[in-house]
């Protein structure tokens, strides 16, 4: 087994079996990514609500790659095992004006950037009231390149991954995925610290991230069609949660208002504002299919884990 490197530099912001790979590795062989957050640079420590204005969304969502891997061939599966993570010490979350799951009550930008404590695992979001943040780190953004011709955005995820945002695939997790290219093209970014279910205000707490993987070609898994994971249930299953819910025929509108019910919450019993509270269950509220069988009407829970508020 090698152990290889890609460097920030070595990004693109298109899934495109075109281009050329950067790196060839054999099967089972393990890759570290230093990855930039997912504005590309565009976001600093430092940075004012003004960036957000200023966002080039072109430049946004690159990933670190391609990496060809030896023997992948389209009909394979190629086993992505997350070995590591470590973010860097700060993050930000922003409503971003036309994004999001309620972008059209949203739409003045907001930014907060946060303070990252990472040999303790946690980030403040509002020290004040005693909101705390449990530091989850992940890869929102990991495939392979599709089969079609073509540059596709790096924005939604695709049969072959992509920007998946699923929180659940952190370290010791496995994600595996269905291979359309000769040597697969695996690329991944987007790195998160912490996210919700859903990541409904549009962004989590997003950061540059250093994340190792191994990549693993398998020839005998002909039903991964679309992103299968293997994970493992965190300490966070024995948490309490309070849930507010969505009832309707329209599974979006249904979603829209659980988290307007969540957002209401949360104004109530923590006093924050609205812009805030929709951020924290971006960050680490859940949303979840409760019922989808009695209709006409389906049941949508936004679920918050009560021990994020530690006063």
């Amino acid at each position: 087994m090698s152990i290889h490197s890609v460097k920030r530099s070595q990004s693109h912001l298109a899934w495109d079996n075109s281009i050329p790979p950067i790196l060839h590795v054999a099967s089972g062989d393990t890759v570290t990514f230093d990855c930039l957050d997912a504005s590309n640079g565009q976001i600093g420590a430092s940075s004012t609500h003004a960036a957000i204005g200023e966002l080039v969304f072109s430049q946004l969502d690159q990933v670190n790659g391609p990496v060809h891997v030896a023997s992948a061939e389209p009909g394979d599966t190629l086993q992505v095992d997350v070995l590591g993570i470590e973010t860097a010490d700060w993050g930000w979350t922003a409503l971003i004006p036309g994004f999001g799951l309620l972008s059209d009550e949203y739409i003045q930008p907001q930014l907060k950037i946060w303070t990252i404590n990472k040999e303790d695992g946690y980030a403040w979001f509002d020290e004040d009231k005693g909101i705390k943040i449990p530091i989850r780190p992940f890869a929102g953004e990991m495939g392979v390149a599709r089969g079609i011709k073509g540059a596709f955005s790096t924005i939604p995820p695709y049969n072959t991954g992509g920007n998946i945002d699923t929180r659940h695939v952190n370290v010791g997790s496995t994600l595996y995925l269905p291979i359309e290219a000769p040597g697969a093209l695996f690329s991944i970014g987007d790195g998160h610290a912490a996210q919700g279910d859903g990541e409904v205000c549009g962004t989590a707490i997003e950061t540059p991230i250093k994340v190792a993987v191994r990549l693993t070609v398998l020839k005998d898994k002909p039903y991964v069609k679309t992103p299968h994971f293997r994970t493992h249930v965190g300490k966070e299953s024995g948490d309490e949660y309070y849930c507010t819910t969505g009832v309707g025929p329209d599974i979006r509108e249904a979603a829209r208002d659980a988290v307007r019910h969540m957002i209401a919450y949360l104004g109530v019993e923590h006093g924050l504002d609205a812009a805030a509270a929709y951020m924290l269950c971006s960050v680490t509220g859940d949303l979840r299919m409760h019922e989808v069988v009695d209709m006409p009407n389906y049941v949508i829970g936004m679920m918050m884990p009560k021990s994020v508020f530690v006063k």
